[in-house]
């Protein structure tokens, strides 16, 4: 099996630390490296856009926001702790290759959107810091390339700990902003009264949301955690959910002061001064300090707004990595992968300001967080389903209550992103002096993904309901056996399939041994994701197949006959052979079995490739 981060996976011990809190700060640093995505420059535009013009009003959307993303990350924590994939691995092995390319397409586009606003972040930084123009600004961030490839070569924990104190600075930057500004307390409490005044406010919000409930963070999440390695029991694995809770509930809260920080500012500098159109980064720089009477407080944004911009490009870097070789199984050197989503951001962002200025940076950046938004539901809804599905998740599965919740949050969203594009589509129409070209372009466009956000909603469920009433294979077999009395084996291998065959099968081996001799009952599972991934495969096939040959088991022991079993993953004439020759096995008997190309174990190359592969007698029965 391709491991996510394949560099760093299981790179962190975390076994032999003998103290509770040892334990826990073992644990600690995915949800840092996640969190930064929610405080990045993105964030910042939708903030500070909220904050001038709705005052504190919007406070409660940043709080919804903030709770909607620890539990979806605390799903993508809990998808990759217990499955050891992450999110893409999940949907290639769920999805067909088409709606996987799609899926991959989407995430591709929200990645460089996300990228879009920290490029834009970072160099406007620079160009408030250092007085560097902003055309030049974004070119200077190509070289961040080297510093990702930098620390990913020193080894998770040291980019964790650069991460953490990028954060650090955000953080104490917005502590002395928040001093300097003295905002009103009662004003933000009456904020976190859900309330939308307009069309435009939603807007704002969406884009908040989108800003703080991040699609590429769920993809990073899933593959982060598994950078811990750790008892793989179930008690090992429940006490890896509890630590990797508590790192995103600290993580994430610390991204929510940030959030609440920079649009509290906003509104206790901008809104309050009846300055309600600041949209832009560099407008809220420039009157920072005459409305806060400080120099220090516009250069500490500056520096924030550079830590942030470097630490969620870092992030997006490794969401990237993981949505590529997730859904194309495609890996590609990791300084190619950075320079190209860079360039992805860096051209549409260049093209922008040559033609509009630098005055659209601000509308930028909101629109590239409306994209994320728009996006969500794609990510979403594949795990929700994945956490759910009780034969992905052996038994980690989330509870009633928690998928509720989740389903609930999943449908705020989509219903939000509804009305949005409904909103703007009709605004086009309106006053587009060509509405035909959008009619058949935009709207034929809205309607597919439409369709596809429902095929990937209800797509699951079918198959989990068609599963439970027909599996891949006749399973619920009523096996007659006839016992006779020459016996001269000790020691029998039979091939299962659970088809009818199996009853000539076992019959013919119980002639061969009688009710002494024993038996190992052996069944290779040939599924797709079992050729590529071996024993680590954790599908719904595998899980009964498991089952099936457990009843068997029980079924022929009730009988009297010494039962063992053998499950394999593979090709059936390498796995099979390799099962015989390191049993010490007298016979190996197999049925004419009902399966046909790949999975005929009898015709074929099969049985020619298998007999000559093991040193005992091969007994075929029709």
């Amino acid at each position: 099996m391709t491991k996510s981060l394949e560099e760093v996976n299981q790179s962190v011990a975390t076994e032999h630390k003998k103290t509770g809190f040892r334990k826990i700060l073992a644990f600690l640093g995915p949800a840092y490296l996640v969190s930064v995505g929610y405080m990045d420059p993105g964030n910042w535009a939708t903030d500070i856009a909220g904050g001038s013009q709705f005052g504190y009003t919007l406070v409660w959307v940043l709080l919804m926001s903030n709770l909607m993303a620890l539990l979806l990350q605390s799903l993508s924590a809990r998808l990759g702790i217990v499955t050891q994939r992450d999110l893409a691995q999940a949907s290639r092995e769920t999805y067909s290759k088409f709606i996987n390319y799609i899926l991959y397409f989407l995430a591709e586009i929200a990645i460089a959107a996300c990228d879009l606003a920290e490029v834009l972040g970072m160099a406007i930084g620079i160009n408030l810091l250092f007085g560097i123009p902003l055309f030049e600004g974004v070119l200077i961030t190509v070289l961040d390339t080297f510093l990702l490839l930098f620390l990913i070569n020193k080894g998770i924990r040291k980019m964790e700990a650069f991460i953490i104190v990028l954060v650090a600075i955000i953080g104490l930057s917005f502590i002395f902003e928040m001093i300097f500004a003295q905002p009103e307390v009662p004003k933000i409490l009456a904020g976190l009264i859900p309330s939308i005044p307009n069309s435009a406010a939603l807007y704002i919000a969406i884009g908040i949301i989108g800003a703080t409930v991040m699609p590429h963070n769920l993809y990073l999440h899933s593959s982060l955690v598994q950078t811990r390695k750790f008892d793989r029991s179930p008690a090992g694995i429940k006490q890896a959910l509890k630590y990797n809770l508590i790192d995103s509930t600290i993580a994430l809260n610390l991204a929510f002061f940030v959030n609440a920080a920079i649009l509290i500012l906003a509104a206790a500098t901008f809104h309050k001064n009846g300055m309600f159109e600041v949209a832009e980064i560099q407008d809220a720089h420039q009157f920072l300090e005459p409305l806060l009477g400080t120099k220090w407080a516009p250069i500490l944004f500056a520096v924030a707004l550079i830590a942030a911009g470097q630490s969620s490009t870092v992030t997006g870097t490794l969401a990237g990595q993981i949505v590529m070789e997730g859904y194309l199984h495609l890996r590609i050197q990791p300084w190619v992968r950075r320079i190209l989503t860079r360039l992805i951001a860096i051209v549409p962002a260049l093209i922008v300001i040559s033609i509009y200025g630098e005055s659209v940076t601000g509308k930028l950046l909101i629109l590239s967080q409306v994209i994320l938004s728009l996006q969500l539901g794609f990510a979403i809804i594949p795990l929700i389903h994945f956490v759910s599905d009780k034969s992905k998740m052996n038994g980690f599965h989330i509870s009633k209550t928690t998928q509720a919740v989740s389903w609930i949050i999943a449908a705020i969203i989509v219903s939000l992103n509804a009305k949005l594009v409904y909103d703007e589509i009709t605004t086009w129409l309106a006053t587009s002096e060509h509405p035909a070209i959008i009619w058949f372009t935009v709207v034929p466009l809205a309607f597919g993904f439409l369709a596809l956000l429902l095929y990937i909603i209800v797509k699951p469920f079918i198959a989990r309901a068609k599963s439970n009433i027909e599996n891949h294979s006749p399973h619920h077999l009523k096996l007659q056996y006839v016992q006779k009395e020459i016996y001269n084996k000790k020691n029998i291998a039979i091939s299962v399939d659970f088809s009818k065959a199996d009853e000539a099968a076992l019959n013919n081996a119980f002639e061969l041994g009688g009710i002494n001799a024993q038996y190992t009952l052996i069944h290779i599972v040939e599924t797709v994701g079992a050729l590529m991934y071996g024993g680590n495969i954790a599908d719904h096939e595998t899980t009964i197949d498991g089952k099936l040959l457990l009843e068997y088991k029980d079924m022929l022991s009730q009988k009297g006959f010494k039962i063992e079993t053998e499950l394999g993953f593979g090709k059936p004439n390498t796995v099979i052979p390799n099962i015989v020759n390191q049993g010490n096995f007298d016979v190996l008997v197999m049925g004419t079995h009902g399966h046909t190309g790949l999975k005929d174990i009898l015709f074929g190359t099969t049985v020619d490739k298998l007999r000559h592969k093991i040193s005992i007698p091969l007994l075929i029965v029709k």
